[in-house]
């Protein structure tokens, strides 16, 4: 591990050494929101809503914080997330962040739009992992990547329904930021800075969607943005979740819901989990932070779906507060791509374990050996004049936006 990585005491350090490292424009691609941003800043400040309440002298001398997630055993409740063009971060990122996951024992999420084909990351893993998958106006092209997935070996399909069209990312309006990426005059001398990227680049070439070039070179389009963008449909029903379902074997999970109204959905076309998330903050900038609707969506899943997390998390307690409202796991997206943006793989490993140091310390605090102690208890609604529960079986204060049910 470099030194400079070494030294980072928690996430918003290994971010601050990535924006050093990436040219502007790269940095804001990965870090950047929709609209004013308005959705990705709820999305830290959701965390301030809660508080947590320790429990003390229990004996917490032995703790163990592994989590079971669609039978298969890691040893953290959290993982890392897909994330379109990792490799604008680092030379092959996402071969880095999957062998960081595996070395933590965590899962790994592989994107649709990867800069490493499915099947590299296939045969470089040394276990089974997941992959996000678009369903696409060309349904052809879905179908392809899914049977591809299946063939690597991946075992859980992450399928996003938040994309029916593309979100309104300003500073990528603002950058001109294109793929392949050609930086636009403002930031020719900017770029030059980023010597130890450019390098990179030099040696390995512009990352491009490797598991969508081939479809990209057939449509002729000059812009492999505007080809993704042109693929985003917005006629997808949960019928096309169906024919997905009918194709994939082994688990499913729904990625992108906010609204209790859909988990119904969700399991109606055997969905095995849901993911609630608002994608970061990156596609309806007034989104309502995930964390707000966790206690409705869990409810209405009663039990009979795994309910995953993501959008915003930087901490460890930010984790256990997820997870103390019900939460199954959580994903995270930009953590770990900020490290290998930073570091490469040791930027990657890096990330994971200081949140699983994170995890460990706020388990001990709140005098929990395992994560099955962790409960509505340990949670509190951190508002000046909290909303009284409502009618609901959680015992959670609702959070004003939870109880308002947008």
């Amino acid at each position: 591990m470099t030194a400079p990585i070494g030294r980072c005491r928690n996430v918003e350090d290994v971010r601050a050494l990535a924006k050093r490292r990436l040219p502007r424009a790269v940095f804001d691609f990965i870090d950047g929101g929709a609209d004013d941003e308005a959705a990705m800043r709820g999305n830290r400040n959701q965390f301030d809503a809660f508080a947590l309440v320790p429990r003390v002298a229990v004996g917490v001398g032995g703790r163990d914080q592994s989590r079971t997630l669609f039978g298969r055993r890691f040893a953290s409740p959290f993982g890392i997330g897909p994330t379109g063009l990792a490799g604008l971060a680092w030379p092959e990122a996402e071969v880095a962040l999957m062998r960081g996951a595996e070395a933590a024992d965590v899962p790994f999420t592989l994107s649709t739009v990867s800069s490493v084909a499915i099947e590299e990351i296939g045969d470089a893993a040394g276990r089974p992992h997941w992959f996000q998958l678009y369903i696409l106006r060309d349904r052809a092209i879905s179908r392809r990547l899914a049977e591809r997935a299946a063939a690597a070996g991946f075992e859980t399909l992450v399928v996003t329904l938040d994309c029916p069209v593309g979100g309104n990312r300003e500073r990528d309006l603002a950058n001109r930021f294109s793929l392949p990426y050609r930086p636009a005059l403002a930031g020719i001398l900017d770029t030059a800075r980023r010597v130890s990227w450019l390098a990179q680049i030099a040696r390995h070439g512009a990352p491009q969607p490797r598991n969508m070039a081939e479809a990209a070179a057939r449509s002729g389009s000059t812009s492999l943005l505007a080809f993704m963008e042109a693929q985003l449909d917005p006629s997808v029903t949960w019928d096309d979740v169906r024919e997905v379902r009918r194709l994939w074997r082994g688990p499913l999970v729904v990625k992108g819901l906010l609204s209790p109204a859909d988990v119904d959905r969700a399991l109606a076309v055997g969905a095995d989990g849901v993911l609630v998330s608002s994608h970061g903050g990156r596609q309806l900038g007034a989104a309502v932070p995930p964390l707000f609707m966790l206690p409705r969506i869990l409810d209405a899943a009663s039990g009979r779906l795994t309910v995953l997390c993501d959008s915003g998390f930087r901490r460890g307690t930010d984790i256990m507060k997820a997870l103390a409202l019900g939460a199954d796991g959580v994903l995270m997206g930009r953590p770990t791509l900020y490290g290998v943006a930073a570091a490469g793989e040791a930027g990657s490993r890096h990330v994971l374990d200081l949140l699983r140091r994170e995890v460990d310390r706020a388990m001990a605090l709140l005098g929990c050996t395992d994560l099955a102690a962790l409960g509505p208890e340990h949670v509190i609604a951190n508002a000046p004049a909290p909303i009284p529960a409502s009618t609901e079986t959680r015992s959670v204060p609702a959070h004003p936006f939870a109880a308002a049910g947008t």
